[in-house]
């Protein structure tokens, strides 16, 4: 039988309030899916293991992130735009943010299934074939320019972290968005810091 943890039940408890009922379901549903479940915490959150670890949560100050571990083997992502955060379903601020519970229950099948057959979190499926080149929107290089450490920090961050930047601007839907997130990318790239620096601590 699985077990549940009572510093999973603490991090819940001192989750935000909005939290709180998300975290509750995603729990509940993990365990109704897989009753051999084990909790445990890792990066200081919430993890499921099952034969090796199965998924994991997560509350931030505006959302929560819900993921597995062999994430792409699990979720098809390719093609859905999802505003970006740790696991495969972007950025859950509510209830309804949650994928239905058949189809949580099909990916947490699916999860348990790759821990019975031992199948390595590396494999993945194949590339479709090299990513085309980004353009990077001239606004933005204005805007980075004019910050001294900014563009220092740019310059140095690798073709990747310099991507995660740039699609992060182009797939703003407005243009308050849009500004808003170039304004943001001045503020962290001035402090030396790449988009995702919030998770990397995790």
């Amino acid at each position: 039988m699985g077990n549940r943890d009572p510093r999973v039940d603490a991090y819940i408890e001192k989750s935000a309030d909005f939290a709180k009922p998300i975290l509750a379901q995603l729990r509940e549903t993990v365990h109704g899916n897989c009753p051999d479940v084990e909790e445990t915490m890792k990066w200081s959150f919430p993890h499921f293991m099952y034969e090796g670890m199965l998924c994991s949560m997560a509350s931030f100050k505006q959302h929560c992130a819900f993921g597995f571990w062999k994430g792409s083997l699990v979720v098809d992502t390719q093609g859905r735009t999802l505003e970006q955060a740790m696991g495969q379903f972007g950025r859950i601020g509510k209830l309804s943010d949650l994928p239905s519970k058949s189809a949580l229950r099909g990916f947490i099948r699916k999860a348990m299934e790759l821990n019975e057959k031992g199948v390595s979190a590396r494999e993945r499926k194949p590339k479709a074939g090299p990513r085309k080149p980004l353009r990077t929107p001239p606004e933005f290089m204005t805007a980075v320019r004019r910050n001294k450490a900014a563009l220092g920090t740019f310059t140095e961050l690798p073709p990747s972290k310099k991507r995660e930047y740039v699609e992060w601007i182009i797939e703003a839907k407005t243009d308050a968005t849009r500004a808003k997130r170039l304004a943001t990318s001045v503020e962290w790239l001035s402090q030396g810091k790449s988009r995702h620096w919030k998770y990397q601590k995790c």
